[in-house]
């Protein structure tokens, strides 16, 4: 399977690409900048020789060549970007990592926006996508870390269909090498999101990366 992360330069995006390299995946960091991409990717390569295969592309060829395909850009024109690429997302996986944000004096703050969550926004536009919500609480700076291990964070995963949930739960294991856990339905990716400003402040108070691990939890 090809995976795609549109918004694959940014940190958090580039840093979840190199993290499924690792462990066996083949991706395609996309870019409104297909060089970009492709640069990042090679750089990436060359640092980590990883086990899968990273290129790069433009987003919508990205999307095109890809199975799956991981949403990691600001939420800022993120309308505008999903409605453009809903004819190559059509019967996809889509994951949405998107965090819509505002900051002001008081800090960071979940934003307030018409379909209630970013992964719901791209829902009503994607009526032929599977949608899901994950990602959002893990770390740019430790992901770009590799030594680093993740494997104590939980990765919080919405959505409404279970076939499709099980298969972002592989992937979120293969990111940190922790557990992917089966939160509920995608509507509560309007609270998810806004959580990671939760995150920022706790990072900025203690000048740490702080992460999300759910107790009592098991799975067999």
């Amino acid at each position: 399977m090809t995976i795609a992360i549109v918004g694959g330069t940014g940190p958090q995006g580039s840093g979840i690409g190199l993290r499924l390299a690792l462990a066996g995946e083949e991706v395609i960091l996309g870019s409104r900048d297909a060089a970009k991409a492709q640069a990042e990717a090679d750089r990436l390569t060359a640092e980590h020789s990883p086990e899968g295969r990273l290129s790069g592309a433009g987003n919508a060829e990205a999307a095109e060549r890809a199975e799956t395909v991981i949403l990691a850009v600001p939420y800022r024109g993120h309308d505008e970007l999903v409605t453009a690429l809903a004819p190559v997302l059509a019967g996809k996986l889509v994951i949405s990592c998107v965090n819509p944000l505002s900051f002001d004096k008081l800090g960071p703050v979940g934003a307030e926006i018409p379909d209630k969550s970013a992964a719901e926004e791209a829902a009503r536009i994607l009526p032929e996508s599977t949608l899901a919500g994950a990602f959002h609480h893990l770390s740019a700076v430790t992901l770009h870390r590799v030594d680093h291990d993740l494997s104590h964070e939980d990765v919080l995963v919405c959505g409404d269909d279970t076939a499709a949930k099980t298969e972002v739960m592989r992937l979120a294991e293969k990111v940190t090498g922790g557990r992917g856990i089966d939160v509920g339905a995608l509507r509560l990716a309007r609270h998810l999101e806004p959580f990671t400003a939760v995150l920022i402040s706790v990072n900025k108070r203690y000048k740490t990366n702080a992460s999300v691990s759910l107790t009592g939890i098991r799975k067999d």
